[in-house]
């Protein structure tokens, strides 16, 4: 059963996902098998987390009957990746969901301060209503990610859900103090950060293992 550690927080909790956890937390793991995992697990999350998707009813044709009742998806999701690491989530996540567009925000940490400052703003001016899924991979500290909450807030979003695929408990507390009502979907929460702000046990640098070092 998943566990709820704080507020609205989905701890996956099945034999796959620890496999493929496993598998992205070796080091020895290149970047190419890197990606493909991220891409696993990111699609298990948006399944868990959006099993509340809007639906619309139609009507198919079998090989064996005609005008069978179905139901297909019928809302149009907004996933926002935090680059860079985030775009490694948003294929697979696109693939699973037949609506869906992107648009990206950029952050850039300071790595003395831990502070992100904004360097792309991607969103739509008008978000009234609309489901915004946040895409990024480590729930370090909370900080970036609750600033892309705070912008896809301040534009009207309507449920907003972030997709991570580990989660400090130190990050995920003061996340959920500050944006009560964004569900969190992850596969791990990890006891601490060090002093870097990177999670331990962690994967290291999302980022940085998906498409290598920054030139």
């Amino acid at each position: 059963m998943p566990a709820e550690p704080s507020g609205r927080v989905l701890v996956l909790s099945h034999p796959v996902v620890a496999d493929r956890l496993a598998r992205l937390r070796d080091r020895t793991t290149d970047n190419a098998r890197f990606a493909f995992l991220v891409g696993e697990v990111a699609a298990l999350l948006a399944y868990e987390a959006l099993a509340d998707l809007g639906t619309m009813a139609t009507a198919v044709d079998t090989p064996v009957a005609e005008g069978a009742s179905a139901q297909v998806v019928g809302e149009t999701v907004l996933l926002v990746p935090i680059l860079r690491a985030g775009l490694g989530m948003v294929p697979a996540i696109q693939a699973l969901l037949p609506k869906s567009e992107v648009a990206h925000v950029g952050l850039r940490r300071d790595e003395a301060t831990l502070v992100a400052d904004l360097y792309l703003d991607g969103l739509p001016a008008d978000l009234t209503g609309r489901r915004v899924v946040v895409c990024d991979p480590m729930l370090a500290t909370g900080g970036s990610l609750g600033q892309v909450c705070d912008l896809v807030k301040g534009r009207g979003a309507g449920r907003v859900h972030a997709l991570c695929l580990l989660a400090s408990a130190e990050g995920l507390a003061r996340f959920g103090a500050a944006h009560p009502d964004v569900s969190v979907a992850c596969c791990a929460v990890d006891p601490g950060l060090d002093e870097r702000g990177y999670i331990v046990p962690g994967l290291g640098d999302a980022g940085d293992r998906l498409f290598g070092p920054p030139v």
